[in-house]
C-alpha cells in the first residue's frame, strides 16, 4: 500500500505541478482584457494612421517637386524651342530678301536686254519700212 500511496501522492504532486505551470503559462498568453485590447488596437490604429499621413505628406512634397521641376522644364524647352523658331524664321527671311535681290537683279538685267533689243527691232523695222517706201517711190 506504501507503494501505491507514492504512486498516488507522486501523480497528486504531478497534478497539481501540472496545474500550476499550466495556470502560469495560460496567464502568461491569455488574452488581455477587452479594456486593454481596445487600447491596444487604437494606439496601434493611431500609429498607423500617423505613418500613412507622413507618407502622404511626403508623397505630396514628392509629387510637387517633381510638378515644378516639370515646369521648369519645360518653359525651358519652350523657350528653347522659341529661340530656335525665332533663328530659322530670321533665317528664312535672310534667304527670301537675297532671293528677291537676285530675282531683281536678274529681272533689270534682263529688262535692259529687252529694252535694249527691242530698240534694236523698232530700228531695224523702220529700215524696213522706210527700205520698202524708198524702193516703192522709185
Amino acid at each position: 500500500m506504501s507503494d501505491e500511496q507514492g504512486a498516488g501522492k507522486g501523480f497528486v504532486m504531478g497534478f497539481i505541478t501540472g496545474t500550476l505551470v499550466g495556470s502560469i503559462v495560460a496567464l502568461l498568453y491569455a488574452p488581455k482584457s477587452g479594456k486593454e485590447l481596445r487600447t491596444d488596437i487604437k494606439v496601434k490604429s493611431d500609429e498607423y494612421m500617423d505613418e500613412a499621413e507622413t507618407y502622404l505628406s511626403d508623397a505630396k512634397v514628392k509629387v510637387n517637386d517633381m510638378i515644378h521641376e516639370g515646369k521648369k522644364k519645360s518653359e525651358s524647352m519652350i523657350t528653347e524651342a522659341k529661340t530656335k523658331v525665332d533663328e530659322l524664321l530670321d533665317e528664312a527671311e535672310k534667304i527670301l530678301d537675297n532671293a528677291k535681290s537676285k530675282t531683281g537683279e536678274y529681272v533689270d538685267v534682263n529688262k535692259k536686254k529687252i529694252e535694249s533689243e527691242g530698240e534694236k527691232l523698232k530700228t531695224a523695222v523702220k529700215a524696213g519700212i522706210d527700205t520698202y517706201k524708198s524702193t516703192k517711190e522709185s
